[in-house]
């Protein structure tokens, strides 16, 4: 069966190739298709470094770089390599995460790794189009597909095709614009009688990611039938645009936590349904896509939000109440359609969102090594054991909170993966007009494109950002060269200041995007100054979190780890915190946050990870222990506070020196913050 395959396969790429191969490069919309904002630089355009590269070594050295070599869904017998085992999301999952750091890595063992998944999968196309993992009926019907009802579930395929479409960008793989039209030929021939929700309801929830896909192609060949394919796929999609936009549903959603419609909930199905609007928005340019996404996000962060910037999700979207659970999955993918729907529409908005996130929500969730993670974290997480929690998923052994390579579900182990490394490749985009480049998340990095007429430039960003507040540009040219540099101006910072060379360019209000368009010399210097001053933000019964700059903060609370193992799940890890918590902030911080707070910053370790002991910053301010605010049920549940702002029950005479932390670099916390007299 394998030869045959490969044979016909082979015959197919001599007749595509040719037709099809085009160079990897950002390419803008083709008509009809919406104008974009930004535009995607090619993978490998933007190299990593200082503590960002460090935290892409450590998942290469740890799970990211090696699940392959002992996770049994993907080592053993695995159906994306032809055998009889697993082959559904899991592998395209890590592919997902693993492809991308190979490439901004440059590192050829892992790159090794991943080629041979890619490989087989373009070499074992099937003659009517199909891919992936053989089918049960193609095994019984001796290696023939007689019809699409042969096939198997459409979902992991739209993930192998995300794999896919990153590794042309970084190649230029002659082999996947023809292996992608014809998948894309037999989806349209099949949909009709074998349409996304056939086989399960992850398809159909997800098809946004397939449109994509398609419009991603369509941009590459300028087929007509590309069009049509997307609009079937939209037709047999979830309706994220009326779920988005109708405002109901995210209502609905923080009250209704029963069997109905629970897809629609799904905290993940949610991450990924927000960028369906926008994606569709670029074949229909109709406003409404792009006002049912900024509808819907600003209603889930308003009634599931949570101090760290991702919205409840423990499976279903679940409030916004600090003891509510967050799985790893929803947040890597909400961060990736961020990304895609940054691009799309250029609304500074998203990029606040993203960098949020990104930089509080998503390390605290995995371990130093990058080999175990949380399936569902908690904002005020003041310990970590097994147990059932107030999640709207408990999971039959509790394990749903404890760190674990498999605690939980494993799509995590697989899918966490692409967090990091998208965001590292979504640093910079290329601004869709006049060819420049904008800055539009920061981190330590360098970035090399063709700008302005076609001249390569090389951009240093040298940074310590989220915790230093200064970012300096180095622009490396062949020649003088004109053309814009975007940089964002993030909403949290009240006035910017530019310099170029040293010499003050400009001020900026923060919440925009600005557009310094020049003839740019060799050795150019622009460095960003982005004030961080501490301030509080109001969450759920009028507790208060502390923020300074991209970052919030949390108690720094010593915990005491203890090692455990149960045979379904393996080895797992438990916390549980040597000292108190159970602290509210004084009135007097909220009222004036800087007079009655210290900032202490240090230097940012070479070897820096997100942990306690090598937070760059911390705050020293006062606190009062609440007595009766204890764990109860494994969680401790938010003391009411009256709308005046301050709690009424017993509060210790005592004022404390307590010490905060970037959320990010913790493993218990408090965040959400009672205030006391």
């Amino acid at each position: 069966m394998k030869s045959t395959f490969l044979s016909l396969t082979t015959v197919l790429l001599v007749t595509f190739v040719n037709s099809y191969a085009q160079k990897a490069t950002s390419v803008n919309n083709r008509a009809p298709l919406a104008p974009q904002k930004y535009l995607e630089l090619p993978l490998g355009a933007i190299k990593p470094e200082g503590w960002l590269h460090h935290q892409l070594e450590v998942m290469r050295d740890g799970s990211t770089g090696h699940l392959d070599e002992y996770y049994p869904k993907i080592k053993d017998d695995n159906g994306w390599l032809g055998g009889k085992g697993d082959g559904w999301e899991e592998t395209p999952y890590w592919l997902d995460g693993a492809v991308p750091l190979g490439y901004l890595l440059d590192d050829k063992t892992l790159k090794d790794k991943v080629q041979k998944y890619i490989n087989w999968s373009l070499e074992h196309q099937r003659p009517n189009g199909f891919f992936g993992p053989y089918t049960k009926k193609e095994v019984a019907n001796g290696g023939k597909m007689n019809s699409c009802a042969d096939g198997e579930d459409w979902w992991p395929r739209m993930v192998m095709l995300k794999v896919l479409q990153q590794y042309y960008t970084a190649t230029n793989d002659k082999r996947v614009i023809p292996f992608m039209t014809r998948y894309f030929r037999y989806q349209h021939e099949s949909l009709k009688t074998c349409p996304l929700n056939k086989w399960t309801e992850w398809a159909e929830s997800r098809g946004g990611d397939n449109i994509m896909a398609v419009y991603w192609l369509y941009n590459q060949t300028g087929d007509k039938f590309l069009l049509d394919l997307a609009d079937i796929l939209y037709k047999q999609t979830t309706n994220w645009t009326d779920l988005l936009g109708g405002r109901n549903w995210a209502i609905g959603a923080a009250v209704n936590q029963t069997s109905q419609r629970w897809m629609d909930r799904h905290a993940v199905n949610v991450g990924m349904g927000l960028k369906l609007p926008a994606e569709y928005y670029r074949g229909k340019k109709d406003a409404k896509y792009l006002s049912a996404v900024k509808t819907g996000f600003n209603d889930l962060m308003t009634l599931h939000g949570l101090p760290h910037g991702m919205f409840s999700g423990d499976e279903d979207l679940h409030g916004n109440e600090p003891t509510q659970g967050v799985e790893l999955c929803a947040i890597v993918e909400t961060m990736f359609s961020l990304e895609e729907i940054i691009g799309i529409t250029g609304d500074p908005a998203y990029m606040d969102a993203l960098e949020r996130m990104t930089f509080n929500a998503l390390p605290t969730q995995t371990t130093d090594d990058y080999h175990s993670r949380q399936y569902f974290q908690i904002a005020n997480q003041v310990q970590v054991s097994r147990g059932v929690y107030d999640f709207s998923l408990p999971f039959d052994r509790g394990m749903n909170n404890v760190f674990g390579p498999y605690a939980g579900y494993t799509c995590c182990t697989a899918n966490m993966h692409q967090g990091w490394t998208k965001y590292a490749s979504h640093l910079w985009y290329r601004s869709a007009q006049e060819n420049g480049l904008a800055a539009l998340e920061y981190a330590p990095n360098t970035v090399k494109s063709p700008v302005g007429d076609g001249t390569t430039a090389t951009i240093q960003e040298a940074t310590n950002y989220p915790f230093d507040d200064q970012i300096t540009f180095s622009i490396s040219l062949p020649k003088t060269t004109t053309f814009p540099l975007d940089l964002r101006i993030p909403g949290w910072c009240k006035e910017a200041t530019i310099l170029l060379n040293g010499t003050k360019l400009r001020s900026d209000k923060g919440g925009q995007i600005i557009s310094l368009n020049r003839a740019w010399k060799n050795g150019d210097k622009v460095t960003l100054q982005l004030p961080m001053q501490v301030t509080t933000s109001n969450w759920a019964k009028n507790s208060r979190t502390i923020e300074r700059g991209p970052l919030v903060y949390a108690l720094k609370v010593e915990s005491e780890i203890t090692e455990k193992k149960i045979k379904e799940e393996g080895t797992y890890y438990e916390f549980q915190p040597k000292g108190n918590w159970n602290y509210g902030l004084p009135k007097a911080l909220v009222d004036d946050p800087v007079k009655n707070t210290t900032v202490v910053m240090k230097p940012v370790a070479a070897n820096f990870v997100w942990n306690e002991t090598n937070a760059p910053i911390e705050i020293k301010t006062t606190g009062r222990q609440i007595p009766n605010w204890k764990i109860v049920e494994g969680v401790a549940r938010q003391p009411v506070t009256p709308r005046d702002g301050v709690y009424k029950g017993e509060v210790n005479d005592k004022t404390e020196t307590i010490t905060l932390i970037p959320y990010g670099c913790t493993k218990l916390r408090v965040v959400a913050f009672p205030v006391v007299p």
